[in-house]
């Protein structure tokens, strides 16, 4: 090219003829080209800039067009010169010629004339064929493999916007989903970048997900790994906002499944070295940036422990199934607490549970400091439970822990009425929107004076005199709207508040037009927010809410007693006690008034005996204090007083810190121990030794049904599982035998862990055996917990990892109906299956109502599956979403491992639980447990854990008929394993094999109950923070948060089980007047006085 464009200029200095020939200069811009290329080359080589490949191969495309057109132009306009018509292409008709031609347009208005140039276009055609092609094709490569690998996250974008970096192994769309439907739930996390880093290619449904409009601007994919910088400069790990460092925990490598044994600890030992190299990686690579780690084992924790906030999956998983077995369905309860709702679930709905189940989903865990807060600033130099008790009267939020402002302070859970609210103390408290999305509004000048008209008449008609008079000044009542802003109303009235009583002579009624004409105009803003008004009734002065609040069915601020409440409505009905509803009558004292609740006190007395206060009247389960406080009692058999019964083991329990810490950063726990460990051999259940000659549950007499727990091998995260169970403030009748059934082998470290604690045992075998489980006591159990195993994660379909659960669950379900069973699922969706009946309309109901719930956007539409809302189901997917909540709540996780148990702080309290009895019906609301508990034990009550029989619905049905909006979600259960003569005859072969089994095995088969458990028929679910005028039921069991150090355990004593008659000490050895040492393992030590 050179020889061709720069010789011919050399000849013409000797031969001046030569300079009339014609020299193609115009070929120049080819070595223009090249010497380009080079110049980019060398650029990049000396800047050391990476990744240049695509622009450099766009920049080449590029310039070979341009090229193509130069060339062309120029070589079409000077051989059109040799036409002899004197109208030749111009430059720019030469341009538009080539551009016209290369494009394949061919417009026809200009046209070469002669064959010179129609040869150069043909030339020129053929070589742009061939040099485009390529160019493209080099760069379309490029594109895949840049595409593939996710491109880079810019430096400018990481300096003016704001983004956050996802690393994990491998890619899990329902693990990735869960993140950006948590994270973006918050709304000022709307303008953040989620930057994903893996080292695996996107499959299809990853795929499909990035290009959803709702993430494909907010979610940017890089392949890479964490441990090379370059990746990490790529998604600008040193610009982030956090990272999160995710374990895969749905991902087995089948190379490990040529090990016989330990298969699923081997694999989680894996991937928790990966997280941990990685989250190293990022440390040392940005040490400013904040770390979210997520790890699979405590004994690997203590290696992240630098990190700003790590979630360990067993510790959670095996805290929350040991409090599912005192405090039923907290899992579901922590579940719903740690998910972002708005609680707009099962608000369409016709069925009352399923619209206060939804409501009460939405409360979550806020935060406010005191001084800046309208709903806790007016009780600064108040005590805790008197500002707990109040602002939840007042405004319907929990306040149920707090956090002082010196350094290194921790959360305190209910730090008891000792401690005194001052300004800078952080409030944690339980609501369904934080109070700066709370509006209070209060009524106007004219809606005032209507209100005080109307309290006036209301105080003439029920002979109001200025006596009734008290403390209260002004009622204050809230409705919280189901989204956005929350609508505080203030009623202010100018008189007492105090509803006052009527006479014996009976109470004159107003008309119905003048309630009419004082009643306050309702539907202002009754779409949006639920507004209390004034009301005159038969029984006097109530408040009542607007039409939007019973559209929901939750009347979540009526403070006031429910009909019947008083003296009055006894009269009404007739005399007997009894009001509209069904509840029982109410206890009276002096008289007729009910059994008082002290007032919750302002400030605790400084005389210790003044610190607990006396009520007329005690909850059944305050009765048992007396008895709890007795640890030295000998446990008789319930049918013959003078026969003792007989323990395996034969030393007193102490109180204590476990001896042994099973892995670093472990933090012991006060439990009930044994003052000399059991040796190896004796803690093997269904073998014999030197010490023990027994071979199955049954022989052991224990006096509580006992806890079994399955699973495929042992892990020393086990502990926080026999930790709850045995915390020291337990009394020793309350506890309950723990049987570990495992299927392989468990190492010396873990039997040594488990060594102190008392009637705590293992034994080999599956929940698949029969044999296996009525060797481990299944027929004296109450609960089954089953945990997930690591090996089925080898099936080919990832959603076929709990098959083997289910089938177990299924036949134990079938076989033993009476046990409470809790399992632990790989996948969140596959809950559909458990205790599955084909032919339960109302199960399928639900499952319809999942299917709208989904496609509303709700982030747990699954919480209205039976078995989940019942506490029977547990994934540990579902903790996911508590690290990511750690971001925008930094508090999150340190709660949750107070709550549950897994740390202890000092001054902070714990959780329990308490059931209400037919004795305690006369309490009526939560409202009023929540005084009672605040005034006496000082307990702060979150929660209620309620079960009910499937009611009536056939005026609901009947209404479903005229009402096209209601879609018939409320249906009668169908008994069809009972039902039907079929099922009979399959209950009988059922029997029928379970007793020949029992036979074989010599146990009593009398023990063995073959009919259907009723609860099958039973609806239960967890109401987080209700109402506080919501009525209670018997059989309620109320979450409790108890201050460290406060009164003795108010727990209702459990139910004793029917000993077999199989091994009794003669009444004679030892004499019952005798004291007698106590064995190791029983409930309670010798008392001389027995």
């Amino acid at each position: 090219m050179e020889m061709l464009t720069s010789f011919p200029f050399l000849l013409t200095i000797f031969w001046r003829p030569l300079r009339q020939f014609f020299i193609p200069v115009f070929l120049n811009c080819w070595l223009a080209k090249q010497l380009l290329e080079n110049l980019f080359n060398d650029l990049h080589r000396v800047m050391q800039k990476p990744h240049s490949a695509l622009q450099q191969r766009l920049m080449i495309l590029v310039a070979t067009i341009l090229c193509l057109i130069f060339t062309c132009m120029c070589g079409v306009e000077h051989l059109e010169r040799a036409d002899s018509k004197e109208d030749h292409f111009d430059l720019f008709e030469a341009m538009y010629f080539t551009v016209v031609t290369f494009s394949t347009v061919g417009y026809g208005d200009l046209k070469v004339e002669i064959w010179p140039s129609r040869l150069f276009i043909m030339i020129m055609i053929g070589v742009a064929l061939k040099q485009v092609p390529l160019q493209l094709e080099g760069l379309a490569y490029i594109t895949i493999m840049r595409k593939k690998q996710g491109g880079t996250y810019s430096r400018h974008r990481a300096q003016t916007e704001k983004h956050v970096v996802v690393c994990t192994t491998t890619m899990q769309y329902d693990l990735f989903t869960d993140f950006l439907n948590e994270f973006y739930a918050h709304q000022h996390l709307q303008d953040y970048f989620v930057v994903l880093l893996s080292p695996c290619e996107l499959d299809n449904n990853m795929t499909a997900l990035m290009q959803v409009p709702m993430w494909a601007q907010r979610v940017i994919y890089i392949q890479g790994s964490a441990l090379k910088d370059q990746d990490l400069i790529r998604c600008r790990m040193d610009d982030a906002e956090a990272c999160f460092i995710l374990s895969p925990r749905n991902v087995m490598d089948r190379s490990e499944a040529a090990y016989t044994s330990n298969v699923g600890q081997r694999i989680r030992n894996k991937i928790d070295q990966q997280t941990i190299l990685r989250t190293w990686a990022v440390k040392d690579f940005a040490p400013r940036v904040p770390l979210y780690v997520q790890i699979l084992k405590p004994e690997n924790r203590f290696h992240v422990a630098f990190a700003d906030h790590v979630v360990c999956e067993d510790e959670f998983k095996y805290a929350l199934l040991a409090n599912n077995c005192l405090c039923p369905a907290t899992s579901t309860f922590v579940t719903l607490l740690i998910h972002t709702s708005r609680g707009q679930e099962g608000a369409d709905s016709h069925s009352l549970w399923q619209r206060l189940y939804g409501k009460c989903s939405g409360n979550e865990v806020y935060h406010i400091i005191l001084r800046d807060s309208r709903f806790f600033g007016e009780f600064e130099g108040k005590s805790f439970t008197y500002a707990s008790f109040h602002a939840h009267k007042k405004y319907g939020v929990s306040l149920c822990g707090i956090r002082k402002v010196e350094e290194g302070a921790h959360i305190q859970l209910n730090p008891g009425p000792r401690h005194i609210m001052r300004e800078s103390d952080t409030c944690f408290y339980m609501n369904i929107t934080k109070e700066e999305n709370s509006v209070i509004l209060k009524h106007s000048n004219e809606e005032r004076e209507r209100e005080k008209t109307a309290v006036e008449i209301a105080k003439t008609v029920i002979n109001y005199t200025p006596e009734d008079e008290k403390v209260e000044q002004s009622k204050l009542e809230t409705a919280i709207a189901g989204v956005g802003t929350v609508a505080l109303e203030l009623h202010h009235f100018a008189g007492g508040g105090k509803t006052p009583t009527a006479s014996a002579a009976g109470t004159p009624v107003p008309s119905p037009e003048c309630r009419q004409k004082y009643m306050p105009p309702l539907g202002r803003e009754a779409a949006e927010k639920r507004v209390l008004h004034v009301r005159l009734s038969e029984s006097g002065l109530t408040l009542d809410t607007a039409a939007a609040s019973s559209a929901s069915g939750v009347d979540r601020n009526h403070l006031m007693p429910p009909a019947g409440d008083d003296g009055l409505q006894g009269q009404r009905d007739g005399g007997d006690g009894q009001g509209a509803d069904d509840a029982p009558p109410m206890p009276r004292g002096r008289e007729g008034r009910r059994a008082s609740i002290m007032p919750v006190l302002e400030m605790m007395s400084s005389d210790p005996e003044d610190e607990q206060l006396k009520d007329e009247k005690l909850l059944h389960a305050q009765k048992q204090v007396d008895i709890e406080g007795e640890e030295d009692v000998l446990l008789w058999d319930e049918e013959d007083p003078a026969t003792l019964l007989i323990w395996d083991e034969e030393d007193q329990w102490i109180k204590g810190n476990p001896p042994i810490i099973p892995y670093i950063g472990y933090m012991p726990a006060p439990c009930h121990l044994l003052s000399k460990p059991k040796d190896i051999c004796c803690l093997e259940l269904d073998k014999k030794c030197d010490h023990c000659k027994w071979t199955h549950a049954a022989e052991y007499n224990w006096p509580n049904n006992n806890i079994i727990v399955a699973a495929e091998s042992a892990a020393l995260g086990m502990v926080n599982f026999i930790v709850p169970l045995r915390q020291h403030w337990r009394p020793k009748h309350t506890l309950k035998p723990i049987i570990i059934l495992l299927e392989e082998k468990p190492g010396t470290a873990f039997l040594e862990c488990i060594r102190p604690f008392p009637m705590v045992y293992y034994m080999m075998g599956t929940v698949e055996n029969l044999d296996d489980l009525l060797r481990a006591g299944i027929l004296q159990a109450d609960t089954v917990v089953i945990v997930d195993k690591e090996s089925s994660k080898l099936a080919e379909e990832d959603y076929m990892a709990d098959a083997n659960q289910i089938v177990a669950v299924q036949t134990l379900f079938k076989l033993f109906p009476h046990v409470n069973i809790i399992t632990e699922l790989t996948h969140p969706s596959n809950m559909r299956f458990m205790q599955f009946r084909a032919k339960d309309s109302y199960a399928q109901k639900m499952a319809e109502k999942q299917k709208i719930e989904t496609s509303k956007g709700s982030n747990i539409a699954y919480m209205f599956r039976l078995p989940f809302s019942a506490g029977n189901v547990f994934s540990a997917s579902m903790l996911d979403t508590l690290l990511y909540q750690s971001f925008v709540k930094d508090y999150m996780i340190g709660a949750m491992r107070l709550l549950l148990g897994i740390d202890q702080a000092p001054g902070s309290g714990y959780l329990c639980e308490l059931r209400i009895t037919a004795e305690d019906m006369w309490i009526r609301t939560y409202g009023r447990l929540y005084q009672k508990l605040c005034s006496t034990t000082h307990e702060i009550p979150i929660g209620v854990f309620r079960t009910q029989s499937q009611p009536d619905n056939k005026s609901e049905v009947g209404m479903s008929r005229n009402d096209s909006s209601y879609c018939m979600l409320s249906v009668t259960i169908e008994e069809d394993d009972s039902s039907s003569l079929g099922a009979t005859e399959e209950r009988k072969e059922i029997a029928g094999i379970v007793r020949q089994k029992m036979k074989r095995l010599d146990l009593p088969e009398e023990e063995y109950d073959s009919e259907v458990s009723d609860k099958r028929n039973k609806i239960s679910y967890v109401l987080i923070n209700p109402a506080f005028d919501m009525k209670l039921e018997m059989d309620d069991v109320i979450f409790i948060i108890r201050p460290a150090g406060g009164p003795k355990t108010p727990s209702p004593m459990p139910p004793r089980r029917k000993f077999s008659s199989r091994r009794r000490r003669p009444s004679a050895d030892p004499p019952r007047g005798e004291p007698r040492a106590e064995p190791q393992g029983s409930n309670a030590t010798a008392d001389a006085r027995l």
